[in-house]
């Protein structure tokens, strides 16, 4: 009787059990692969973690803690001494109308230096975008202004705003005006301010554009001049539409700029008269109120409250300009 050879499966497992199981011992990593898993991993963390430091400890530690003194009644000669009031700096400001003519001042000098300051700074981008003769000295030129100190900048101002002596006072007697109180005026003087401000910011934002420009293909440009549009005709249908997130983040910047204005009214006039904002406060910012509140009047727990308004401030703006934004991104769909 024939008998068949068996024949095992190519596939199936050899005899004796398959290698490598769980019965077999599993070799452990070494320390190398470890430390390459842990780098791996950490690493990321590790290279973030200076940015949460220094922000943990310069920017949200003295947050809450201002946040903390809104709520106590301090005073600059005894830091040591804290009385808990609870909403009551809060209601102090709230029901002050100095605060409230502050928070108009640093409205209205916002509007009146971001707007003029934005569209200038546009035409000169689209100027520079240009090919120019030494261009890189002309885009230094007009960054200068923003690399002086804002101290320099507004005590050349205030010479220049000078009712008696001014260089602009002296100007305008050619042209047959009189002699003008620049800094003494409810409108002369936020004009005064946004002069200063325009003159200082307006460079920056052009540089900020004209890299935005230059980021725009020039397709674009190509197609709408095949299609006969003439440069003025480029400029709004091409370099604006393409330029729409870049505009929206200086308007958000400069708003944040215009709260934050200090310097340029505290120099105006100096002194008494500049720490109030005016003999009629006519050109007190929020920033001034702050620094009167605090440091002349020495009350640390309103001057706090103060700064919890001006962020919930920034923050309705914001969400104000993010809405917007929106907006017009989807109109132009």
């Amino acid at each position: 009787m024939a008998t068949s050879t068996p024949h095992r499966n190519a596939y199936a497992p050899p005899p004796g059990g398959p290698r490598g199981t769980a019965a077999d011992p599993v070799p452990r990593p070494s320390w190398r692969s470890r430390l390459w898993r842990f780098d791996d991993k950490a690493s990321p963390y590790a290279y973030i973690a200076p940015f949460f430091l220094v922000f943990g400890a310069f920017g949200l530690y003295p947050l809450l803690y201002t946040g903390w003194i809104a709520l106590h009644r301090v005073e600059m000669t005894g830091l040591d001494r804290m009385e808990w009031v609870g909403w009551d700096n809060f209601d102090r400001i709230l029901n002050d109308p100095e605060f409230w003519t502050a928070v108009g001042n640093t409205f209205l000098i916002g509007v009146m230096s971001t707007v003029p300051q934005l569209l200038v700074a546009l035409g000169l981008a689209h100027l520079l975008n240009y090919r120019l003769r030494a261009s890189a000295f002309w885009r230094t030129v007009v960054l200068t202004p923003y690399a002086t100190s804002v101290a320099s900048a507004a005590l050349v101002f205030a010479l220049v705003f000078r009712a008696d002596g001014g260089l602009l006072n002296w100007l305008l007697h050619f042209v047959g005006l009189g002699d003008t109180n620049w800094a003494n005026g409810h409108w002369t003087s936020k004009i005064a301010i946004s002069i200063i401000v325009i003159w200082r910011w307006t460079g920056y934002n052009a540089l900020i554009y004209l890299a935005a420009m230059q980021a725009v293909p020039t397709d674009l440009y190509e197609a709408a001049a095949l299609d006969g549009a003439s440069r003025w005709q480029q400029f709004r249908k091409v370099t604006i539409p393409s330029l729409r997130p870049t505009i929206l983040f200086t308007i958000v910047v400069s708003t944040i700029g215009s709260m934050q204005l200090f310097g340029e009214p505290l120099l105006l006039e100096g002194g008494r008269l500049g720490a109030t904002g005016g003999n009629e406060n006519q050109y007190e910012t929020l920033s001034v109120y702050l620094y009167n509140y605090g440091w002349n009047l020495g009350h640390l727990g309103p001057a706090a409250a103060v700064a919890w308004a001006m962020l919930a401030l920034l923050l309705i703006i914001a969400a104000v300009n993010w809405l917007v934004g929106r907006f017009v991104r989807t109109s132009a769909v």
